[in-house]
């Protein structure tokens, strides 16, 4: 029986060819980012329990990881750094000889071609596992700024090419932007974890860094899941402050603030897709409950049609693949 439609949607789904030439969502390789970790000692390559298939590298291990992201087409990595001791003030964040600058100067020897981001934080370097320095039990805002700075500062004398803070104290970003151009950084961009939730979907990462904070939580700086307007006036306030790139943090469960900050901002969005994603789809897809290739893809897409301009995932390097093979892109 034939029906008189004039539109028909089908008609743009019939053939592979034409499903890709009018598609609405644009994928790049170029737009991957690996997250590294970075830890002290020599010949190191541990695996992660709660991260199936993800390593905590020692500096003169890093390369291989490195290359192998080159070769794949990854052209842009975050460095976490892990200390060997940590204080209160976590003093090896901002080190000249710290574990992340060594890994810094390391990297843009054996691949001085790959962009390095650098994550600006202190929680993976002080004794209590917060994001600053302490009064009495909170974290001193104001305090932890010029701490911040020195880290950022640290981590682009050693070759990173830009930094992210990701501490969320106000402020800053006003406060890296001004250091970095003092000292004659003035191209360094800022990619600032801007929309950062406190979030149950952080805590396999807490075990790859070793940062969970000793005592308490992280809600008094990090945001509220519940609040959408404060998340636009956090993007709002880090742009005005001087960021480059805003990002929202985490990613499948927030596109919907993606989406928002993309349309508010006229900056590059990134999205960080975390480590209770990632182990999320290992796990299950382990147990043969999902197609961890397919699922993967699939997360990526939604946060790319969510907004997203830069998409940091442990899957990088897999999300490269699938871009050659055209599953995706």
């Amino acid at each position: 029986m034939n029906v008189e439609l004039i539109n028909r949607p089908r008609r743009l789904r019939g053939n592979a060819v034409l499903r890709k030439m009018v598609r609405e969502t644009r994928m790049d390789k170029s737009s991957l980012v690996y997250p590294i970790f970075v830890m002290e000692g020599e010949n190191k390559k541990e695996e992660i329990p709660s991260m199936m298939g993800q390593y905590r590298y020692s500096v003169d291990r890093m390369e291989e990881k490195l290359i192998e992201l080159r070769d794949a087409g990854v052209s842009s990595v975050m460095l976490f750094g892990i200390p060997g001791a940590k204080d209160e003030v976590g003093s090896g964040a901002y080190a000249q000889d710290g574990i992340v600058q060594r890994a810094f100067r390391k990297a843009k020897e054996v691949c001085p071609e790959m962009y390095m981001i650098g994550d600006v934080c202190m929680c993976e370097y002080t004794s209590h596992g917060h994001c600053g320095v302490l009064c009495g039990q909170e974290v001193d805002n104001d305090k932890t700024l010029e701490l911040l700075a020195k880290t950022a500062l640290s981590q682009v004398q050693a070759g990173a090419d830009m930094v992210a803070p990701s501490d969320m104290m106000d402020g800053r970003v006003r406060a890296i932007r001004r250091i970095l151009d003092e000292n004659g950084y003035t191209n360094t961009p800022i990619m600032s974890y801007a929309v950062k939730f406190a979030s149950s979907f952080y805590g396999p990462f807490r075990d790859a860094a070793d940062s969970a904070p000793a005592f308490g939580d992280r809600k008094s700086y990090q945001m509220d899941f519940h609040n959408r307007r404060e998340s636009l006036k956090e993007a709002a306030l880090d742009v005005e402050e001087g960021a480059d790139i805003v990002m929202v943090k985490p990613a499948m469960a927030y596109g919907d603030l993606i989406r928002e900050v993309k349309d508010m901002t006229n900056v590059p969005v990134a999205s960080y897709s975390v480590s209770g994603e990632y182990s999320m789809v290992k796990t299950t897809a382990k147990a043969g409950f999902v197609d961890e290739t397919s699922i993967m893809c699939e997360m990526a897409v939604s946060a790319y049609r969510a907004g997203t301009d830069i998409y940091i995932t442990y899957f990088a390097k897999e999300l490269a693949k699938c871009m050659d093979e055209g599953r995706i892109g």
